[in-house]
């Protein structure tokens, strides 16, 4: 009876050192659980920071592309504008839904891309976007040579045509570029030496820098009614097709000063401004002299522009 009474005693005994213990522990691993959970939400761990900074980059770069595409978006709907633009002058009637014709092409790429992985079309992108890079590089750099080129040569910068000689600041307005077009009497790729702006009779022109008006034309030629203008070290601009003189010949102009009225006159196929630069008796591109008004963003989309026409006007 004895021996069961202290056995009894010295099993109670043992619980109750035991019951702490265990009571220790949870109070120990509760302790370290919670500590755990506060440091996996507050700290990073080295592959949960390189995940979530590789998605901060993924997002910047995103951004980046989602800018350039909705400039490469405008040019496409300007050039979209201005051909429907030329639909309505040449035909008098609304342009042709021509959307149809490219939904098969759209549905194809689109097949074509979507059983490509993630990795192949990250590739895709970013061989384009170099693309694009290079063509932006090149046009800045266009741009800065040009300025320097006027500074360093000590030239009047109110001497140099430096701003469209028509109201386009939406670059909608131009029609055909500097460069080999189809000539519309002679249905043939010939030279096209300066710039067409595809705008109604009576629209204002501008002269495009300081200098002083060389020659008038009003006689019934191929070029129309047209003025030449003067500006000094080696420039001369030439507007051509006009619809009415406003100057006369010796007058000083300022840029910015209205020259005329455009027109249809001469060997035009319909209304529009025919405007060249030469330079040192040589006709240059104008495209690349309308840094005053353009930044280098709108520099590259008038030059798209300019390189999609297909068709000269006179």
């Amino acid at each position: 009876m004895v021996n069961n009474e202290y056995n009894s005693s010295k099993e109670s005994g043992r619980k109750q050192l035991i019951m702490p213990r265990i009571i220790k522990s949870l109070v120990w691993v509760a302790m370290i659980t919670a500590w755990w959970l506060v440091l996996s939400l507050t700290i990073d761990m080295p592959a949960e920071y390189k995940l979530r900074h590789s998605t901060d980059d993924l997002r910047t770069e995103y951004e980046m592309m989602a800018e350039r595409y909705d400039s490469l978006s405008l040019v496409l709907e300007n050039v979209v504008r201005r051909d429907e633009n030329v639909f309505r002058k040449l035909f008098e009637s609304n342009p042709y839904d021509l959307s149809a014709d490219s939904d098969k092409e759209r549905v194809a790429l689109y097949e074509e891309l979507m059983d490509k992985s993630n990795a192949e079309l990250s590739e895709i992108l970013e061989e384009r976007m170099q693309k694009i890079s290079k063509i932006e590089h090149r046009a800045i750099e266009a741009h800065n040579d040009l300025k320097y080129a006027i500074s360093s040569q000590a030239l009047s910068i109110d001497c140099v045509p430096a701003i469209q000689p028509v109201n386009n600041k939406q670059l909608t307005l131009l029609a055909a570029g500097k460069k080999p077009l189809i000539n519309p009497f002679h249905r043939a790729m010939r030279e096209h030496h300066g710039v067409d702006y595809l705008v109604p009779e009576g629209t204002a022109i501008f002269a495009t820098a300081d200098g002083t008006v060389k020659s008038l034309s009003e006689k019934n030629t191929s070029h129309g009614k047209a003025i030449t203008i003067s500006h000094g070290n080696g420039y001369e601009t030439s507007y051509s097709h006009l619809l009415d003189i406003r100057v006369k010949k010796g007058q000083k102009v300022k840029r910015g000063d209205i020259i005329a009225l455009s027109g249809n006159s001469g060997l035009s196929f319909v209304p529009h401004l025919h405007y060249e630069v030469i330079y040192n008796d040589t006709r240059v591109d104008p495209v690349h002299y309308f840094f005053l008004e353009l930044n280098p963003e709108e520099y590259q989309r008038i030059i798209r522009i300019a390189l999609s026409s297909m068709q000269s006007f006179d």
